[in-house]
């Protein structure tokens, strides 16, 4: 694995624990360094860490709360 995989890997310990967690990626990491990105992405998708998963959770939250002031009106 490259240097500079190893070193962005360090970096972040939900990495490190992802990579843990799924050791075939230690194969994609050592064959081709441009897989970096696929794993990054397969990380944040695991830990809900996406924009798209933030904006899902305030917009259920929003749901939430107008549904319990319906509730209380």
């Amino acid at each position: 694995m490259k240097t500079e995989v190893q070193l962005q890997l360090k970096k972040d310990e939900k990495m490190l624990g992802y990579l843990k967690e799924n050791s075939q990626w230690y194969k994609e990491l050592n064959r081709d360094p441009q897989n970096y990105k696929k794993f990054v992405a397969a990380m944040k998708e695991k830990y809900k860490i996406r924009a798209t998963d933030k904006i899902g959770e305030v917009v259920e939250n929003i749901e939430l709360v107008t549904s319990v002031l319906n509730v209380i009106s």
